[in-house]
């Protein structure tokens, strides 16, 4: 498989419309989720996660039973199944490939639900977005290009791979490979294990920044900075952090409430080996961010055993 099939062009004026119709849907299976699963820490319990099809909520309890959604990125279908048997699925389009509203979409997720057996109450408005329309009156005509959104999906998957080849690396506490679907980023992040209790802020950020981290991550650009890129920081932030070496040297520091390590995607592209590029630049930012804020270093690394003749 060449680097353009598992990393293919994701130009951010090409399919910023999909893209925001894609998180408007994306944040309501998202607050699905967050609503009906058991709270854990660093609001681990709301993102969702990426499957050999598109994205899914993975299993979420409910009174006894379980359920799941799932988006599928590649024939642009919702599936709601349980653990009894039921399933219920709908397209993100309509008989004639227009994408469905915010509005009809919303309707179309609850009915499946409801003809499950699952009542979920959600607070039916979009977080952070640039959209302050309620879900259920969002009428406005919406684009939805199914390649764009499938081409999206294949570079998450690969740029997941390697999300995971990094964690492996890491024996301390740090998360799964998740996308958050406010923000609208695939992450990673390691813990020192040291606590950092966040002054001011909402509470939410308050539950996400109680302790040390380092968070890697990747996002497909917004309307300040368009572009699909990599990042990482560190909180809190250690002095210096933006004088730390980065890898590959087309990753730079910027200045985004403090100092952002950014590798473009497109930059990751024109290097020889992208992987080792995404891989490069991870390691670096952990290593230089690590040292610089005191962490434990030696004993975070992952001491590989031999294979065991079975």
């Amino acid at each position: 498989m060449s680097a353009d099939d598992l990393y293919p062009p994701l130009p951010y004026g090409d399919w910023v419309e999909t893209r925001d119709t894609l998180h408007l849907f994306l944040q309501i299976i998202g607050k699905v989720r967050m609503k009906a699963h058991p709270k854990l820490n660093h609001w681990w319990h709301v993102t969702l996660y990426l499957d050999t099809r598109g994205l899914t909520t993975g299993r979420i309890p409910y009174q006894g039973r379980s359920f799941q959604i799932d988006y599928d990125m590649v024939d642009h279908v919702v599936h709601v199944t349980t653990n009894d048997g039921g399933q219920k699925a709908f397209a993100v389009t309509g008989p004639d490939g227009t994408a469905k509203t915010v509005a009809q979409f919303y309707n179309a997720l609850f009915e499946a639900l409801q003809t499950l057996d699952i009542d979920v109450v959600i607070v039916a408005k979009p977080y952070e977005n640039k959209s302050t329309t309620p879900f259920p009156n969002d009428h406005a005509k919406r684009t939805y290009d199914g390649t764009a959104v499938t081409q999206f999906w294949r570079a998450l998957c690969a740029i997941a791979s390697v999300f995971e080849t990094f964690r492996s690396r890491f024996v301390g506490k740090q998360t799964p490979v998740q996308l958050y679907w406010h923000s609208f980023d695939l992450v990673t992040t390691r813990f020192s294990g040291k606590a950092a209790p966040l002054e001011g802020g909402t509470a939410s950020d308050k539950e996400a920044y109680s302790h040390e981290v380092i968070s890697f991550g990747f996002w497909p650009g917004d309307d300040a900075f368009p572009h699909a890129a990599f990042y990482a920081y560190a909180y809190p932030e250690p002095a210096g952090l933006n004088t730390v070496a980065l890898q590959p040297t087309s990753a730079q520091w910027v200045d985004r409430n403090g100092a952002l390590a950014v590798l473009t995607y497109e930059a990751m592209r024109a290097e020889s080996d992208p992987q080792t590029a995404i891989l490069s630049f991870l390691q670096s930012v952990y290593d230089g961010a690590a040292e610089k804020a005191d962490w434990d270093k030696p004993s975070f690394e992952h001491q590989f055993l031999k294979p065991i003749a079975m």
